[in-house]
């Protein structure tokens, strides 16, 4: 009778069986949720009712601020959670992003809100996010046990699609019947909520309790120069994704001018666009496991797939054609997420990865703020259909090349490997 209860409850859900995890993960969800509605909100504000002159700056800049913490504090945010509690900090980024949030909102209710106080709450409350989410990922031992980490990363990454598709489909409408004021109050109790989940759960101890036990036994971690340069064809790809990001993140800022210059609507077809391009993605993460094809193949075709998708919209103006060439182009973006990461799953030493899928995260975000300041600056002097374009025709080569790159055991991949540092003895070929 007992064994039977025991694999019911194994049956159940993780975010179910496990009260600690689902409730921090809850908390992930609404601070998910919280930042891409506000980032959407205030995008969509700022297009349609703040700023007459230079729109396309105005947004563009916006989002190079809303992106650029989670890359220039990337050591930073490493530091901190290796040496803080983990519970501290969730609950600490939670709660400041909650009372930046609400004091916004107070400001925007009672005055005026300049524009430097949005931009201002912009990077505090990205700022929160980034020490969050790295954050949660790294505490995951602590609130499941370990034939549960599996499928506990699994959850967290699923969801944070769902939870970015919540937040977008809310911005722009929110915006549009109550303001500014009332984006940053629900902003605002998101954030608390969260914070009062991750206060009411127990982390257990991390394992290793003797820290200096451990690192005494560990060597010495590598530098991403040199895990990369033992790593030359996984470094080439990268290259292709960073070029490729140039003109990919852009679409963040061509939606809203495309909204309000070409199609002349609200935000309802900003969020209905947003939701196109989440919707896409979410499919391509659950379907990208069996599209044929070596990783560079299927990636190249999808790059091109893509930027047959941002120029359709260039070329045929309309509502339903934008919103259904997004669920291609976020399709193509879930597909290649979960090609590649399984590649680097297989490519990269069980030792560097840490440190490599930390400062992948930093090195393709970086192209956002740039993408986002470049566009934004173009949406001033070119029409929103002629960005679509430029989207398009900045994918091709980015296509061309990662189709070029074979495979990493194909002969010329071979040849660039033999400068490779020496493994370390008693690793595993």
């Amino acid at each position: 009778m007992s064994t039977t209860l025991v694999d019911e409850g194994r049956r159940r859900p993780l975010v179910l069986r496990n009260r600690a995890f689902g409730a921090v993960w809850l908390s992930q969800v609404l601070t998910q949720a919280a930042v891409r509605m506000f980032q959407v909100g205030v995008s969509w504000w700022l297009v349609a009712y703040a700023v007459d002159g230079g729109r396309g700056l105005a947004s563009g800049l916006f989002m190079a601020v809303s992106t650029l913490p989670a890359v220039a504090l990337a050591p930073v945010v490493a530091r901190v959670v290796a040496r803080t509690a983990h519970r501290s900090v969730l609950r600490t980024a939670a709660a400041v992003a909650g009372a930046v949030a609400v004091a916004l909102a107070v400001w925007a209710w009672t005055s005026g809100l300049p524009l430097p106080a949005v931009y201002a709450a912009t990077l505090a409350l990205a700022t929160c996010q980034a020490f969050f989410d790295p954050c949660l990922t790294t505490s995951v031992p602590e609130l499941v046990d370990d034939e549960d980490i599996e499928a506990a990363t699994g959850f967290e990454l699923s969801t944070q699609s769902l939870a970015g598709l919540g937040g977008a489909l809310l911005g722009a409408v929110t915006v549009d019947r109550a303001g500014v004021a009332g984006l940053g109050a629900g902003c605002g109790a998101a954030y608390l909520a969260a914070a009062l989940l991750v206060a009411s759960v127990r982390f257990r101890t991390a394992p290793g309790a003797d820290g200096e036990a451990d690192a005494a036994a560990a060597p010495e971690r590598r530098t991403l120069r040199d895990i990369l340069g033992g790593l030359p064809y996984v470094r080439r790809i990268l290259i292709c994704f960073t070029a490729a990001n140039l003109f990919t993140t852009a679409v963040f800022v061509v939606i809203p001018l495309y909204t309000r210059t070409v199609l002349a609507d609200g935000g309802s077809t900003v969020a209905l666009l947003e939701a196109s391009l989440g919707c896409g993605t979410l499919i391509g993460s659950f379907t990208g496991a069996r599209v044929p094809g070596r990783p560079t193949v299927a990636g190249a075709w999808c790059l091109a797939l893509m930027a047959f998708a941002l120029a359709l919209p260039g070329l045929v103006a309309g509502r339903l054609v934008f919103a259904g060439c997004l669920v291609v182009a976020g399709w193509c973006v879930g597909v290649i997420g979960v090609r590649f990461v399984a590649l680097f799953q297989r490519l990269v030493p069980a030792a560097d990865k840490p440190g490599f899928f930390a400062v992948m995260q930093a090195v393709l975000g970086a192209s956002f703020p740039v993408a986002s300041l470049l566009f934004g600056l173009a949406g001033d002097h070119l029409s929103a259909q002629t960005l679509c374009l430029v989207q398009a025709a900045g994918l091709l080569p980015a296509a061309a090349a990662l189709a070029l790159l074979g495979s990493p055991n194909s002969p010329m991949e071979q040849a660039s490997s033999a400068d490779r540092a020496p493994e370390p003895v008693g690793s595993e070929r």
